[in-house]
């Protein structure tokens, strides 16, 4: 978040809202924060919605263009749906613990749900469907690569640090509740699996740079929530962490590009940039193999 602020610094330099974006931004980090950093569900709920207004913002950044209005409406509705699960879940385990606590529902769950039963099923379907919106995984990945319509540093913001990994921390903190729930892991796993296969194939034909990206992001997220839904919380939350700095360096790599071609989105008019652009070159060539998982980065 420290490094996509600085470089926010002079790529937003010269906009009429630079001082609208910093705000924005800085209400991005703190959302995260406070999503992070809570002890209960209430607390990381509000979070979780802070992130998801501070997108809507984001994305929506430059609202005069009707792209970016519309993209960033779609990111709002479609996560509005996710959320609705998200609330029911809270409601059930308000309802069945008088408490959001993390320490007391855990510390009950086993006494009170039971093993592999109905209520345990329901509780974490809910979770999940939450997740599902806002970590942009299937059906619910149609809003992400529409939210490449905000300005570039957002979109790093948006993929590394803040919005979309949220999902995945969410299924991880209740892990417990998901140990109780087999059918709901195994779901988790499937739908991880399936989407990590289905958003990588459609990155393979964009023609947007920040889009095979944005496909990326929706494949690697897969790849969590896989590991995630076979017990391998550790796992995932190391892919998450390693894969905030790969993809947010990409993503500000792809920025410099952008800003260089005078706002040149498309790949197949690109080519031949790396004798005139070698930092942005050598960067990008990490970035990617680390996305591909090439030992011996972190993305291995």
């Amino acid at each position: 978040g420290f490094l996509i602020h600085v470089y926010s610094v002079r790529y937003m330099q010269g906009d009429p809202g630079y001082h609208r974006y910093f705000a924005y931004l800085n209400l991005f980090l703190f959302a995260m924060l406070v999503l992070v950093l809570a002890n209960n569900y209430l607390l990381m709920f509000l979070g979780w919605e802070g992130v998801g207004v501070c997108s809507y913002l984001l994305i929506g950044f430059w609202y005069e263009r009707k792209n970016a209005s519309d993209a960033a409406n779609k990111a709002f509705i479609v996560n509005r749906v996710g959320d609705a699960g998200f609330l029911l879940g809270l409601f059930l385990i308000w309802t069945t613990f008088g408490s959001l606590k993390y320490a007391e529902v855990f510390a009950r769950a086993e006494h009170v749900l039971g093993a592999g039963s109905t209520l345990a099923t329901v509780i974490t379907l809910a979770l999940f469907v939450g997740a599902l919106g806002k970590s942009a995984q299937l059906p619910l990945s149609v809003w992400l690569p529409d939210a490449m319509e905000g300005p570039t540093p957002t979109s790093a913001m948006i993929h590394a640090a803040t919005m979309v990994t949220a999902g995945v921390y969410m299924v991880v903190r209740s892990s417990p509740l998901f140990n109780l729930a087999p059918d709901t892991a195994n779901l988790v796993a499937v739908v991880g699996a399936l989407t990590a296969i289905f958003a990588a194939s459609i990155g393979c034909v964009q023609n947007s740079i920040k889009q095979t990206l944005a496909y990326s992001t929706i494949s690697q997220l897969g790849f969590m929530f896989l590991a995630a839904g076979l017990g391998a919380y550790a796992t995932a939350i190391f892919h998450l962490f390693t894969h905030a700095f790969f993809k947010s360096l990409l993503f500000l790599g792809a920025g410099s590009v952008i800003q260089s071609l005078h706002g040149e989105h498309d790949v197949r008019r690109m080519g031949g940039l790396a004798p005139h652009m070698r930092l942005t070159a050598y960067a990008f060539l990490i970035g990617a193999l680390a996305t591909a998982g090439v030992f011996p980065l972190a993305g291995f």
